[in-house]
């Protein structure tokens, strides 16, 4: 980008926000504009955010966050360390209601509910929106009970003595439940004929892919993924990139990753966030990445700092 370029960029700033002042060294200084994060998309926004603002104690750790995310799409969100991805993320699905320090403000509606509101079923919401994190976190049991554990705990399967005995045994849907998981997870042709074994012997892109699989088996809408592919190998990542691509078919999927490459390859839009906490450019992958119009996305993805 041309210096002609950025000068007549700022030349042509509204006063939509005020001058940032917490700019990091190769950080550019500038106004945000509204319309650099007001995306305009096809279809239906699965969930729409406003005025989200989240503080981990005295720390304003995300800023006035208005943003909508398409039906199954995949949404990328990037950005240097520290600058609110994974925490926005988490607010997608209350996972900051864990930390007794944060506190949120806003509105994140889910189908045209807001999620913070008082009476919002919080176990019926995470059944909805699922969450894979960043590191593989398998239970300690069998293959198949890893899958099935879900469906169990929201009384959608029925399985054992009493449930034998009473007439009500859901053995053969437990089954086709851990195949469909597995086969939508890209994992059954290699696990199908040890389900009964500890899955944590699975290799780490295993591992995560399970994880994945017991996300589906609750049947989520959503799929949120904090780094999925952060602590894997190169051929699982492709294996992790590949699954995301083919989740977006059905399922509305909304990844944070530190690999702008990455987020090229596997996402239709892109948001990033930048120092302090703010959403400064969210638009269609290829353009965020060909041509963005703040300066200060220019320089995170060109490296100056980050």
């Amino acid at each position: 980008m041309s210096k002609t370029d950025t000068d007549s960029r700022s030349d042509t700033q509204t006063e939509s926000q005020p001058l940032v002042d917490h700019t990091v060294e190769g950080e550019t200084s500038e106004e945000i504009r509204d319309e650099w994060t007001n995306y305009d998309f096809d279809g239906e926004a699965k969930l729409s955010v406003s005025e989200l603002n989240v503080y981990y104690g005295d720390d304003h750790a995300l800023k006035d966050i208005d943003m909508e995310i398409p039906e199954q799409s995949v949404t990328a969100l990037i950005g240097p360390s520290g600058c609110g991805k994974s925490t926005y993320l988490r607010c997608l699905n209350r996972m900051n209601d864990r930390i007794k320090a944060a506190r949120i403000e806003g509105n994140v509606e889910f189908e045209g509910k807001n999620i913070y509101d008082a009476d919002a079923n919080l176990v019926e919401l995470r059944k909805r929106i699922g969450m894979v994190f960043q590191s593989p976190n398998p239970f300690p049991k069998s293959i198949r009970d890893n899958i099935s554990y879900g469906p169990r705990k929201h009384g959608d399967i029925d399985t054992g003595l009493l449930a034998r005995v009473l007439g009500r045994d859901d053995g053969e849907r437990e089954e086709r439940l851990v195949e469909r998981s597995l086969k939508q997870a890209a994992l059954w042709d290699e696990v199908n004929d040890r389900l009964g074994d500890n899955a944590l012997g699975l290799s780490g892109g295993q591992q995560q892919r399970l994880c994945i699989a017991r996300c589906l088996a609750t049947d989520p809408e959503v799929i949120l993924m904090d780094e999925p592919a952060s602590a894997l190998d190169p051929i699982a990542t492709s294996k992790i990139e590949d699954l995301i691509e083919e989740l977006s078919e059905e399922y509305t999927v909304v990844v944070v990753t530190h690999n702008m490459q990455q987020a090229q390859r596997i996402s239709d839009q892109t948001a990033v966030f930048l120092t302090g906490g703010e959403l400064v450019e969210y638009d269609d992958t290829e353009k965020i990445f060909s041509d963005p119009e703040s300066q200060r996305v220019e320089d995170y993805i060109t490296g100056k700092f980050g």
